[in-house]
C-alpha cells in the first residue's frame, strides 16, 4: 500500500471531518502538480441559477473554509445576497474528492488584513486595479489602471481596499470520496443541524 492508498480506517476512525480534511489536503500537496488548493465554488444568483467558478482556499479550521475576493465580483455580490455556498475539491492524483456546503460569513477585518499583507505586491496592486466580473473595454485599460495604482502605492504599505476581503464557509455537510473498482466507490459524509452542532457520520452507497 502506498502512502496515499485508503484503508477503511481512513473513514471509520474519523469522528469529526476537519481533521480527516487535513490530511487529504496534506497528501494533495505533496501529489498534486498545480494548486492542490484549488477548489470548485458554487453560488446562486437572484433568481436562484447556480455560478460555479474555481478559487483558493486561504484557510481552514473548525469554524470553515476561508476565501478571499472583491466583493463587488459576481460571486462577491451573489454571496452578500444569498450568503450560503458549496465547495467541490478535486484531486485527482489521489482519485479522492471532498464536497462541503453552509452559510457563509464575513471574516474578521483583522484577518483579512493579515492575509492582504502575505500576498504579493503585484497582487495587492490588482486588488485595486482591477474592477472585476465587470466589462473590460481593452487590455490596455486594465494595464493603465494597474499602472496608475503601481504609481500611487510606490512607497510603503497597500492598504486593503475596503471591498475586498474573505468569505467563510461554515459547513454543515461534508462528503468525502474516493474512487473504488467498478464505481463502487468509499462515500462518507459529516453531517450537522448548524455550525455549532455536533458531526453525525453516514457512509453512503456509491
Amino acid at each position: 500500500m502506498t502512502a496515499h492508498e485508503l484503508t477503511s480506517s481512513d473513514f471509520t476512525d474519523a469522528n469529526e471531518p476537519f481533521s480527516l480534511f487535513g490530511t487529504w489536503l496534506k497528501d494533495a500537496e505533496e501529489s498534486e502538480v498545480n494548486d492542490p488548493t484549488a477548489v470548485a465554488l458554487a453560488t446562486v444568483d437572484p433568481d436562484g441559477l447556480p455560478n460555479l467558478r474555481m478559487v483558493l482556499l486561504k484557510g481552514f479550521d473548525e469554524r470553515g473554509f476561508v476565501f478571499y475576493t472583491n466583493f463587488e465580483s459576481q460571486k462577491g455580490r451573489e454571496i452578500l445576497a444569498t450568503p450560503k455556498a458549496a465547495m467541490c475539491f478535486h484531486w485527482k492524483s489521489l482519485r479522492r474528492q471532498v464536497r462541503l456546503r453552509g452559510p457563509v460569513e464575513i471574516v474578521s477585518d483583522e484577518e483579512a488584513d493579515e492575509y492582504f499583507k502575505t500576498r504579493p505586491r503585484g497582487s495587492r496592486i490588482g486588488a485595486w486595479a482591477s474592477k472585476q466580473s465587470r466589462p473590460l473595454e481593452s487590455r490596455f485599460a486594465l494595464e493603465k489602471s494597474v499602472a496608475e495604482y503601481t504609481a500611487r502605492y510606490a512607497i510603503g504599505e497597500i492598504p486593503r481596499p475596503q471591498y475586498w476581503s474573505g468569505f467563510r464557509i461554515r459547513p454543515i455537510s461534508i462528503e468525502f470520496w474516493h474512487d473504488r473498482p467498478f464505481r463502487l466507490h468509499d462515500r462518507i459524509e459529516f453531517r450537522r443541524a448548524a455550525p455549532e452542532g455536533g458531526w453525525t457520520k453516514v457512509r453512503m452507497y456509491p
